[in-house]
């Protein structure tokens, strides 16, 4: 009897286990189905593939290392509605659309949840929450909502990792650093150097688990995906603040104006430290979708005098004491009729005080004088000093120069005087500011550029710097006379708006009316203007030179270089002269001793006022780091001590002292998830600073 109740508890236990067994094994099944299952058997597609592994983009970066262009993270939210159950979606869903109505401020709190009870109740797997990407910091307030909270197999909440190019000083340089599209079309650094900038894909095998995680196949052969470099520009972002800022400035003070551009460069190297492009839009507003400064080439007007100046005095038909006639401010010449600004004319001068008023009858008849004879001498002239020589600039978009010569269809008894003072031949303002900038270089034409180097990890892989035009425009003498003449002409000309006590200015204004459809002026009167002025500072000693133009749209009126761009010009210097401590030290009160420096934190540099502008390229240990600097003040007016953070892959970083926007940024960029209490700087980190840790893993931040 015993035998037989044992018996019949054991065939019980037999039918429950195999029960359970049976319908685990259905569960199994109905996963392997639902993962893998697409055709009426599993192939090895279902379980293998070959994954493709994204490079990261490089980076844009100013000449001392901080980032113009870079790629963060952003993230894509989809939600599979099926997965979440019914008493979880019932207490949620109120809690859930208040806090995505308060994240993503599109609609409200209503329009939210019914939107999402449309979703579940369609059945839908893959819902996008909002219609843009989020960031890391939305996206953890996201994670912690109701319903979302419990991750992607109970909550649902699908998380797509990506990248988007981030511009941390807005639209600054916007055309310079430029873009790309999906198919390669694009402008400026983004574009020109996409190849390098892009990377090189990889690719590994990867196996589907059972939860339909891809994983890689340990072992199988792979092929890393190498980064893109990051590219250090020649750009200062400090002048190229200045010279957008005043050139929008000008530009906004009358509706005439067009477009207009603004050039910097550094007169030893043909560095070019700020460009700014203006272009009027239909609805009123300037913004950088072309590219004035290398494309758009025109006749420039009078700042082509120093040119003429130039020729003759250097093949000896004149010197600054010649005497010229100007007359009575009307001469005809070649069939062609010639005036100058000033009513009545400014009679006999010497040729210093004709470039100085700019004079364009002087000038017409000086060259013709000179020149007459043989057209073609003048024309070699140009050509040898390098004039219209093709720039081969390092960026996309240079503009074709030329000057008119005898052999052409259309040179007239007219074009050598035109020539005189700046018409019959066609520069961008590129090439205006490289001729100007070879005067004060000491005669050396040096190649604009927009590219120091390649690096990788802050280190250089390839460098590129500056390059000689040529080595000499003309002989020195010459250019001592012409350096004194670019100096009276904001002493005693057109640009006395220039001058300044406190440091010297030497330049030339330009006026030019622009051909428009084969004519000066239409049959109504009206005209379309380019004012200009190119120079450099200081005189004595030049370090920068600059170039502003601007473009009127059709007018009735006048508008001069010495009116409108010379200002410009000057704002531009007064900023750079100003906020440079070589030039402009501090001043103390008898009796005062300098103020200790702050102790300055840590952050990105540049940010929250570090005074790391101006330290020597030796002493900037933060263009190895991305510019992430700990900077401690300097005492008794002494320099502060900037040492660069250790950033390395798979390492945490230090992020004490700075504030959240900072530690949030460079976190995220090296893949960690943050959390964070409190407010101010950051007091303290877990794990600390230095642990190995991989991406994906938690820090979590005090502020104080």
């Amino acid at each position: 009897m015993e035998d037989k109740g044992t018996n019949r508890i054991f065939v019980k236990f037999f039918f429950v286990y195999l029960f359970f067994l049976t319908m685990g094994a259905i569960a199994v099944l109905g996963i392997i189905k639902e993962q893998f299952l697409t055709k009426d058997r599993i192939t090895a597609d279902d379980i293998y593939k070959t994954q493709v592994l994204e490079p990261a983009r490089g980076s844009i970066l100013s000449w001392d290392g901080r980032p113009l262009s870079v790629s963060i993270p952003v993230y894509e939210l989809r939600w599979d509605s099926k997965v979440v159950a019914d008493s979880t979606w019932s207490r949620g869903l109120d809690s859930l659309a208040e806090g995505l109505a308060g994240i993503f401020r599109n609609k409200s709190a209503s329009a939210w949840r019914k939107e999402l009870s449309d979703a579940r109740r369609s059945g839908n797997r893959y819902k996008q929450i909002g219609r843009r990407t989020v960031d890391y910091g939305e996206l953890t307030e996201i994670e912690s909502l109701p319903i979302f909270r419990l991750g992607q197999f109970e909550g649902g909440l699908i998380v797509i990792k990506d990248s988007e190019r981030n511009h941390p000083y807005g639209t600054l340089a916007n055309r310079t650093i430029g873009s790309v599209n999906a198919v390669g079309e694009g402008t400026g650094i983004e574009y020109t150097y996409d190849y390098r900038l892009r990377g090189e894909k990889g690719e590994q095998t990867v196996h589907r688990a059972l939860g339909g995680e891809w994983i890689p196949v340990n072992g199988a052969p792979s092929t890393p995906a190498v980064d893109g470099v990051d590219i250090r520009t020649t750009i200062d972002v400090r002048i190229q603040e200045a010279a957008e800022t005043e050139l929008r400035n000008q530009l906004a003070m009358s509706d005439v104006f067009e477009g207009g551009t603004a050039v910097v460069m550094d007169v030893a190297t043909g560095a070019v430290r700020g460009i700014a492009n203006m272009y009027k839009r239909k609805d009123g507003s300037f913004d950088e979708s072309y590219n004035y400064a290398i494309s758009h080439a025109t006749e420039p007007g009078s700042t082509l005098k120093l040119a003429a100046l130039i020729a003759m005095i250097e093949d000896g038909h004149i010197t600054l004491s010649t005497e010229v006639d100007g007359g009575d401010g009307e001469w005809r010449y070649g069939g062609i009729r010639i005036t100058d600004t000033h009513r009545g004319g400014y009679g006999k001068m010497t040729a210093q005080e004709a470039f100085e008023k700019s004079s364009n009858i002087a000038f017409a008849k000086m060259i013709t004088e000179s020149y007459g004879d043989d057209p073609s001498a003048y024309i070699s002239r140009l050509h040898n000093m390098k004039l219209v020589e093709k720039l081969n600039l390092d960026i996309d978009g240079e503009g074709y120069a030329y000057i008119l010569s005898p052999e052409d269809a259309n040179w007239s008894t007219s074009s050598l005087a035109s020539l005189g003072y700046g018409y019959a031949l066609s520069l961008t303002p590129m090439h205006i500011l490289t001729f100007y900038n070879a005067v004060a270089n000491g005669g050396k034409m040096m190649r604009p550029y927009f590219i120091e180097d390649f690096e990788r990890d802050g280190i250089p892989v390839e460098k590129f710097g500056a390059s000689v035009v040529s080595g000499s425009i003309c002989s020195r003498s010459t250019l001592a006379e012409v350096r004194k003449a670019l100096r009276g002409v904001v002493e005693n000309g057109t640009a006395k708006v220039c001058d300044d006590p406190r440091y010297k200015i030497s330049g030339k204004t330009g006026t030019a009316r622009v051909l428009v459809n084969g004519s000066y002026e239409d049959d109504q009167g009206y005209r379309h203007y380019q004012a200009s002025f190119a120079g450099y500072f200081p005189s004595d000693s030049p370090k920068y030179s600059c170039i502003v133009v601007l473009y009127t749209g059709k007018t009735k009126g006048n508008f001069y270089g010495a009116t409108w761009a010379a200002p410009v010009f000057k704002r531009i210097a007064d900023k750079i002269y100003t906020s440079h401590p070589e030039w402009n030290p501090p001043v103390y009160a008898a009796g005062m001793t300098p103020p200790d420096n702050p102790s300055f934190a840590a952050g990105l540099a540049g940010s929250s006022g570090m005074p790391v502008d101006y330290m020597p390229m030796s002493s900037r240990p933060y263009l190895k780091n991305r510019g992430w600097v700990r900077i401690d003040g300097g005492r008794n007016g002494e320099l502060p001590v900037v040492t660069g953070l250790e950033i390395e892959k798979g390492v945490v970083p230090d992020v004490s002292d700075m504030g959240l926007k900072d530690a949030l940024y460079l976190l995220e960029n090296e893949g960690y998830k943050v959390t964070f209490k409190g407010s101010g700087r950051v007091a303290s980190q877990t794990p600390a600073a230095g642990t190995a840790l991989g991406q994906g893993q938690k820090i979590t931040l005090i502020l104080e």
